[in-house]
């Protein structure tokens, strides 16, 4: 057999489990909503095991959220309102390969609306205080 690893963005919230085989009757676990809207549950060791909050992503989680066309920030950066997203190329660009850029909000004081292109520090690449923005 081959090894796999999945990425997902699901929402899900802690649950006691009220069906399936009556062993597993009132364990601890969580209630999981997929993008699609498909709503399963899953004992609390497996969802623990497979998935962290989205405000506590490593670096290879975020870069797998910004593939998936979320924006991402770090916790600790000292701007307020700074994000990365991804710019892939079209059919129309001049671009081969995607890039992440840095963006700062329309209304701040002293950037309006600035897009830089951004690199990793080894910091950014080891921290785990990774989180989606809204």
């Amino acid at each position: 057999m081959k090894r796999y690893i999945g990425t997902k963005i699901i929402d899900a919230e802690p649950r006691e489990k009220n069906y399936g085989p009556q062993e597993q009757q009132g364990q601890p676990g969580y209630t999981v909503v997929y993008p699609d809207g498909y709503t399963s549950w899953s004992p609390a060791a497996a969802f623990e095991e497979a998935y962290r909050e989205c405000d506590a992503m490593t670096f290879g989680l975020a870069l797998e959220a910004l593939k998936k066309g979320l924006k991402v920030r770090r916790s600790g950066w000292n701007g307020a309102g700074l994000w990365l997203t991804l710019q892939v190329p079209d059919a129309n660009s001049k671009m081969t390969l995607p890039y992440i850029y840095m963006s700062y909000p329309l209304d701040a004081k002293n950037t309006p609306g600035a897009r830089v292109p951004w690199l990793a520090s080894q910091t950014d690449m080891l921290a785990e205080d990774w989180a989606i923005v809204d």
